[in-house]
């Protein structure tokens, strides 16, 4: 039931009939447009700001009528007419009609806000939910799925979720440095990960296919690039991206030379791979990278010539990337990069 459809209500609905609001076409059709929800918590939010625009437009129109019909009404008709207009000193009818009204339209407001709130952060955890940890670092995404062992970088995989049969997605949030802001505007609202503060939120997309976001709290100079990619998949294909998720990262002979410069360099202090040596946990782990599509945090697609060009010099794709520049050599550049791509 808590993952069932908020709908709107009959005054909601007729107030959107006499609101006249419509929704762009080409708003509908962007991959983070809030006007196309896929998900429970986004269609809630949905239904929450249409009453929003409804009320206040028809607030806007009565006002706007009336301050109309003011200026027409009492406009000044003779230039030598210096009489002083009527003056009323009070009206208990209008005095209570600007008061009585107002604080009616606040309730109404404030009680269908908080019923959305209520249902989202309340929502019970199923049995048959996935639980991902996310952590916010500067300025990259990275995800744990506690349940399958498996850790993963700016890319989120989940499973597709049938309203008959839900299965959500629960997503704990977490920050190693400053503020950061969760958002995927077709799936959910934003939601902050704070140092020291753990969050939390859900979603349960009911189709298939890759939905963007980004950090949407200013986190530093490369917030505007600190992108992130959801990948909603069937459950068979959820399942077998699990399977290669948790394998270990297989290596060619000729990638050898590379995974060598990789292990004498600095880049084991930051970086993970799953069947060498080294736990850093600063930068992604690298186990599976070239099953992503992207790198520098959805900044670039993941091609061999961008991936040299990553490791050469970060700051070349994202300016004020943290990742430092190793001063390879070409020969070298061409072995980590012969590497890196062999991490599938």
């Amino acid at each position: 039931m808590l993952f069932t459809k908020i709908k709107l209500s009959t005054w909601a609905c007729c107030s959107l009939l006499l609101a006249g609001l419509a929704v762009p076409a080409h708003a509908s059709n962007s991959p983070t447009s809030i006007f196309a929800p896929d998900s429970t918590p986004a269609r809630s939010i949905f239904g929450l700001s249409v009453v929003v625009l409804s009320v206040t437009a028809i607030v806007f129109v009565a006002v706007f009528g009336l301050l109309v019909y003011a200026v027409v009404k009492f406009r000044q008709k003779e230039l030598d007419d210096d009489r002083e207009p009527p003056q009323v000193y009070g009206s208990t009818q209008i005095e209570l009609a600007w008061t009585i009204i107002p604080i009616l339209i606040v309730l109404v407001l404030f009680l269908a806000s908080a019923r959305v709130v209520v249902d989202i952060q309340n929502a019970k955890e199923p049995h048959n939910a996935i639980d991902v940890i996310v952590v916010g670092h500067q300025y990259w995404w990275e995800y744990r799925y506690p349940q399958y062992n498996v850790v993963t970088a700016n890319e989120l995989h989940v499973p597709v979720s049938d309203p008959a049969h839900p299965t959500p997605t629960f997503l704990t949030l977490l920050s190693v440095d400053t503020d950061h802001s969760f958002w995927v505007p077709r799936l959910a609202g934003k939601t902050d990960l704070i140092p020291n503060h753990p969050n939390n939120m859900w979603i349960d997309p009911q189709q298939t296919g890759v939905y963007l976001g980004q950090c949407a709290q200013y986190c530093g100079i490369q917030h505007a690039k600190m992108l992130l990619r959801v990948y909603v998949q069937t459950q068979a294909d959820f399942d077998r991206w699990i399977k290669e998720q948790s394998q270990s990262a297989a290596m060619t002979d000729a990638a050898s030379r590379g995974r060598a410069v990789f292990e004498s360099s600095e880049c084991l202090s930051c970086h993970s791979i799953k069947g060498i040596a080294g736990n850093g946990t600063f930068g992604p782990d690298l186990t599976h990278l070239m099953s992503r599509e992207t790198i520098a945090s959805g900044v670039a697609p993941n091609t061999p010539e961008n991936l040299r060009k990553w490791v050469k010099d970060p700051s070349s794709i994202k300016s004020g990337a943290t990742m430092p520049a190793l001063q390879l050599s070409d020969k070298q550049l061409d072995d980590v990069t012969a590497y890196l791509e062999s991490l599938r």
